[in-house]
């Protein structure tokens, strides 16, 4: 059973609206600093939700899309694994080489003030992976609804700090709170855009979920391993919870997986 466009209007939609609440818990100011205290957890949490769903579900999922019959596996996988990579490096090419990489909250400082090219320049080079989120969600709930809750879920956790980010390099540029509101809602709605152009024109032109999941499970994968990790191996510093909170986030996963298929199956 698949969704309707209504529910994934609704999941695209909401995590949407994730960016910009994680871009608006820097106001009033001072917020941020109790925030931040918290984001480092928030992030490990979703790093290891993200990383559970991308090799229990989606991977799964992309290896029996791809299976044929009378084929060796090792030959039929040779596509999607491609795809796969092509998305992780998209992700590495926008993220990293046409915009420069920022540490999650630190351009709020005084000493990290950069300019506004610079702060747009890094937002657009996230604008790729946001809208993969949204083709992740459209394309996992085709393969199965509890797919499709546990990707959009994995989403959800990592787009407050998204938009923390966001507001941060706002901010650092010398914008206020009418610029914020902006970014953050330009970012979460390619993640909306991405739901619609996958359900309504993806199928269209050929770009069927065999193509779409792998592609967009390269992007999670990236955000997961190379963006989100390493995120909180910074801030984590020598905290102990903070690395544990990654484990905590697998556990929520496997949680979740079972409650899923008990609901779902009833």
């Amino acid at each position: 059973m698949e969704f309707s466009i209504l529910e994934l209007l609704l999941f695209g939609t909401i995590a949407g609206l994730a960016n910009v609440l994680g871009g608006l818990i820097l106001f009033p100011a001072g917020i941020h600093k109790n925030y931040k205290k918290l984001l480092k957890y928030v992030l490990a949490l979703g790093a290891g939700f993200m990383l559970s769903v991308t090799f229990i579900e989606i991977l799964p999922a992309v290896v029996e899309l791809w299976t044929v019959d009378g084929k060796p596996p090792a030959e039929a996988l040779v596509p999607p694994m491609i795809l796969l990579l092509a998305g992780y490096m998209l992700t590495q090419f926008f993220e990293h080489t046409i915009a420069p990489h920022f540490h999650l909250g630190e351009e709020v400082h005084s000493d990290h003030l950069i300019s506004t090219s610079s702060a747009y320049t890094a937002i657009g080079g996230l604008l790729i992976h946001t809208f993969f989120d949204g083709v992740s969600i459209a394309a996992a709930a085709m393969v199965d609804k509890r797919v499709g809750i546990l990707v959009f879920f994995a989403i959800f956790l990592h787009k407050f700090p998204e938009g923390f980010t966001i507001a941060s390099m706002v901010l650092a540029a010398g914008k206020g709170l009418r610029e914020v509101i902006i970014a953050t809602s330009f970012v979460g709605a390619t993640t909306l855009l991405g739901v619609l152009v996958f359900h309504f024109i993806g199928a269209k032109i050929g770009f069927t979920v065999a193509y779409a999941l792998p592609l967009a499970s390269g992007v999670t994968l990236y955000v997961a391993a190379s963006d989100l990790i390493p995120e909180v191996n910074h801030h984590g510093g020598k905290r102990p919870l903070v690395s544990m909170s990654v484990f905590a986030g697998v556990a929520v996963f496997f949680v979740f997986h079972i409650l899923l298929d008990s609901l779902l199956n009833h």
